[in-house]
């Protein structure tokens, strides 16, 4: 019989009431297990040697350091560890700047539980996870969104059709090749060369650069649902 998997998580948020109560949700889900915790930069980076979790939870706010000083270290240590960015509001320069640095994806605290687990198996499986609000992640209408006038504009601006929007809000939301083709109802090697076409348009040469600049150039408004 296959075991069954389970992502080993380190807590680094400088709120102990928040860890603790973390750790107990965290926990609450089958294959979660929380390892450890801290409150502090340099002790979260020792942390995540020591122990060897899968994924990091990471305060983007820590005492006694810097957050991303933290990320670059990771990567330039080619840590396996994924890392997801925990923040106190919507703020796209910090963001930015955590995804530049190695972040897997960013969460705000206040997000619903479902998003956090699902945030976490997202990340773990190696693709990115992007905050936008509470709802959920980039690909979800907030209600501050751009007007669909501006939506249109910026898409026009860029030289990207429908399906080509439809195909970066997939790509912002951290979704699969395989997973965007059978919600779009496309081949696999049609969706490779969607996204081919996009990285062309928008000068960008990875998934990760393409979702941080539709987050920031607000190209995921109003897109097809992928969650289901």
């Amino acid at each position: 019989m296959e075991k069954a998997c389970v992502i080993r998580i380190l807590l680094a948020d400088r709120q102990e009431i928040f860890r603790d109560g973390l750790k107990r949700l965290l926990e609450s889900e089958p294959g979660f297990v929380a390892v450890g915790g801290t409150g502090d930069a340099r002790q979260a980076l020792q942390l995540v040697q020591d122990l060897d979790p899968d994924v990091l939870l990471l305060d983007l706010a820590l005492h006694n350091g810097d957050s991303l000083e933290i990320l670059r270290m990771l990567a330039a240590t080619r840590h396996r560890v994924r890392t997801i960015g925990l923040i106190d509001g919507v703020e796209k320069s910090v963001q930015q700047a955590a995804l530049r640095h190695g972040a897997r994806g960013t969460l705000r605290k206040d997000s619903a539980t479902s998003l956090l687990f699902r945030s976490i198996r997202t990340v773990f499986h190696d693709e990115h996870w992007i905050c936008r609000d509470t709802a959920g992640p980039a690909v979800h209408e907030t209600s501050d969104a751009v007007p669909q006038a501006d939506f249109e504009l910026q898409a026009n601006r860029f030289g990207l059709t429908r399906r080509e929007m439809d195909i970066v809000a997939a790509v912002a939301s951290g979704e699969s090749n395989k997973r965007i083709a059978r919600k779009l109802s496309l081949s696999e090697d049609t969706v490779k060369h969607h996204i081919s076409h996009v990285f062309d348009k928008l000068g960008v040469f990875s998934r990760l650069e393409l979702a941080v600049f539709a987050f920031n150039h607000d190209l995921v408004r109003d897109i097809v649902d992928l969650a289901g």
